[in-house]
C-alpha cells in the first residue's frame, strides 16, 4: 500500500478556497436575532404538532411560554435612556445586558434566576451576585412591564416601561449575546 502526501501549497490552498466560500457567502450567514427567532417558531410548532400519540411531548410548563429574548428603551434620570436586554433562558436562568445612552458605551450583564408567578402574572429575577431583584408584569407572550422592587406600577406612561420580545414585534436593533 503506498501513502500519497500532499504538499503543504496544495493543503493552504484546498484551506484558502474552502475558508473563502464559506466566509463570502452571506446568504447562509443569519444573525443571532434570526437564529433566535427561528429557533422559537420551530419550539411554537413542536407544541402545536404535539397532538400526535407516537410523538407526544410532555406539557409545556407556562413559565416556558415566556422564555425569549425581550428588549427596550427604559427611561434614566441621569442619561437619554436605558437599552436593555433580557434572555429569559431555559431551566429559569436569565442574562441581562443593560448600556446607559452616555459618552461611554459599556454594556453591563447581570446572570441570575428568574421565577414565574402564574397568580399575579410576575417575573421576579434575582442576580446571582448581588441577589438584586427586579419584577416585570407579564401584559402577554411579547410583553413585559418593569415593576418597582415590589411589584408596584411605576408612575407614568407604562409603554415606557416595556420590554418586547423579539420574535413576536417588529425587530429593532438589540443585544444579543
Amino acid at each position: 500500500m503506498k501513502i500519497r502526501l500532499i504538499s503543504p501549497a496544495k493543503i493552504l490552498i484546498l484551506l484558502s478556497v474552502s475558508v473563502s466560500s464559506i466566509a463570502f457567502n452571506p446568504a447562509s450567514a443569519k444573525s443571532d436575532m434570526e437564529i433566535m427567532a427561528d429557533v422559537q417558531r420551530a419550539r411554537e410548532k413542536l407544541r402545536e404538532k404535539a397532538g400526535h400519540a407516537k410523538h407526544e411531548m410532555k406539557p409545556v410548563e407556562e413559565s416556558q411560554k415566556y422564555r425569549g429574548v425581550f428588549y427596550g428603551y427604559l427611561p434614566c434620570d441621569d442619561c437619554a435612556g436605558v437599552k436593555m436586554t433580557l434572555s429569559l433562558k431555559n431551566k429559569q436562568n436569565y442574562l441581562l445586558v443593560t448600556q446607559y445612552a452616555r459618552s461611554s458605551n459599556k454594556e453591563y450583564y447581570e446572570k441570575g434566576k428568574y421565577e414565574w408567578n402564574k397568580k399575579t402574572r410576575m417575573v421576579t429575577l434575582t442576580s446571582r451576585k448581588a441577589g438584586k431583584i427586579q419584577k416585570y408584569r407579564i401584559k402577554n407572550e411579547g410583553k413585559l412591564i418593569l415593576l418597582s422592587p415590589d411589584g408596584v406600577t411605576l408612575k407614568g406612561n407604562q409603554n415606557k416601561y416595556t420590554l418586547l420580545r423579539t420574535d413576536k414585534n417588529k425587530a429593532r436593533s438589540v443585544h444579543i449575546h
